[in-house]
């Protein structure tokens, strides 16, 4: 059991996860960690949560009285934990193979909005690859590529509704918005493949099997959709298919 710090708005409106009351597996190369996220911090426990290695308090700096203050939007690349702030700035923390050396390494500041999702993809080895996305309440996607120092590669902007959930699959970026829609964009680019208006009301979160190419939405319409990701041989463009 996991004792987490979930004082918070005591308004029944406001659920937790629009506060960052965010719970996540991070799978690093040489240990996993379990991050939890709150309106006061960043909490990181080893794997079966019987310690806390290492607590990130968040500085409120200029936020005004009546602004939240939260973390929001968790994952892993290479060795390091990416979680994201209310302030768009996302934190990136250096992971060592072993013990509480947990050190702040960057702050990454490619969005003017809080930060919603934060999605990566294992790089294989490959140079100037995209591997990181990061999404915002404005629906700007900012495409990144992790190092020992992170590198924006390219902004999507937004069109007015929010993105609360990304995905990263064979360097297409898989966006799902306040609107409803999924959008499918090349990473390197930005530019845009595949535009689907797959629900009704506003979509909470992308889900990935990458291995076979699938994704799943899930969206305040009460309904989950499974679409099949390819690539057209032909135009070397993305495609998705409904299943479900």
């Amino acid at each position: 059991m996991v004792a987490a710090d979930s004082e918070g708005s005591k308004d029944p409106g406001v659920r937790q996860a629009d506060l960052g009351l965010l719970v996540h597996w991070c799978v690093l190369p040489f240990r996993v960690l379990l991050v939890l996220t709150s309106h006061r911090g960043i909490q990181m426990f080893e794997s079966d949560g019987s310690i806390m290695v290492y607590w990130h308090a968040l500085d409120s700096g200029d936020a005004s009285p009546v602004q939240a203050v939260f973390a929001r939007g968790i994952a892993a690349s290479g060795h390091f934990i990416c979680v994201g702030t209310w302030s768009g700035r996302v934190l990136v923390f250096d992971i060592p193979a072993k013990g509480p050396n947990i050190v702040l390494s960057e702050e990454l500041a490619g969005h003017q909005t809080p930060i919603t999702d934060i999605a990566t993809e294992r790089a294989q080895g490959q140079d100037c690859v995209a591997d990181m996305v990061t999404a915002d309440d404005s629906g700007l996607l900012c495409v990144w590529r992790s190092g020992p120092e992170f590198k924006l590669l390219t902004r999507i902007p937004g069109f007015g509704v929010p993105c609360p959930s990304v995905q990263l699959w064979q360097g297409t970026v898989a966006a799902g918005y306040g609107n409803g829609q999924v959008r499918l964009y090349e990473a390197s680019t930005g530019t845009l493949h595949v535009q689907i208006n797959a629900h009704a009301r506003a979509i909470c979160a992308l889900d990935l099997a990458p291995e076979v190419g699938k994704l799943l939405s899930a969206a305040e319409d009460t309904f989950v959709h499974i679409w099949k990701l390819s690539r057209s041989p032909e135009s070397v463009s993305i495609e998705a298919a409904p299943l479900l």
